[in-house]
């Protein structure tokens, strides 16, 4: 059986034990959430809270972190199970529901930042300014502009005090063309990777 000090081997010594003592609310568990929850999981945050409350659909496997095998079963639940298989160590926490204003609270108050993964636009603006007025000393980190394929330069971030988001911030999705894995991923992983550098840097 592998021990802990031996899966957490040959990390950074200063960013990794804050990670450990992380927790990280992910807002949907799509081709955002899927991406950065694999990410994060893999470098060692302690914690993650996954809301979604979606099921794991055939049109979904060309860009989030499901196999064939999981279509039809509760996204956090496909998402728990493959986080799993290579961190045993983890510790999740699964709501398999819709985030709506009245549960933003129980669900991710415990979260030492939160990451917006939701694929309306409607519901990424209520997420975040539900956030901001509840917890305006919590970061959030969101994403705006994914769609199309190339691009990579343009993706950027943005920082509105505790506000961070990832994205083009002007593609928008269309009707009946689904996002692409390459695209979906750079920021998925762009929000991650922001959020273990801003965890990093708290005393």
């Amino acid at each position: 059986m592998i021990t802990p000090s031996e899966y957490f081997s040959k990390r950074h010594p200063l960013a990794f034990p804050k990670w450990q003592k992380a927790t990280i609310g992910i807002a949907g568990a799509g081709g955002l959430g899927s991406n950065l929850a694999i990410s994060l999981a893999r470098a060692g945050v302690g914690i993650l809270i996954i809301a979604d409350f979606d099921f794991v659909s055939l049109e979904n496997l060309n860009r989030q972190q499901f196999s064939l095998s999981q279509v039809g079963q509760p996204k956090v639940d496909a998402l728990a199970a493959n986080i799993r298989c290579f961190n045993p160590f983890i510790q999740l926490t699964l709501h398999n529901t819709k985030v709506i204003p009245a549960n933003i609270a129980e669900l991710f108050g415990s979260a030492d930042i939160l990451i917006e993964a939701l694929d309306n636009a409607s519901q990424k603006e209520m997420l975040i300014s539900n956030w901001l007025e509840l917890f305006p000393d919590k970061p959030i980190i969101g994403a705006s502009g994914l769609a199309g394929y190339g691009g990579s330069e343009e993706i950027k971030i943005r920082h509105y005090g505790n506000l961070h988001l990832v994205g083009d911030f002007y593609s928008e999705l269309q009707q009946d063309i689904s996002p692409i894995a390459p695209r979906v991923a750079i920021v998925a992983n762009m929000q991650a990777n922001l959020a273990l550098e801003i965890l990093a840097s708290l005393p």
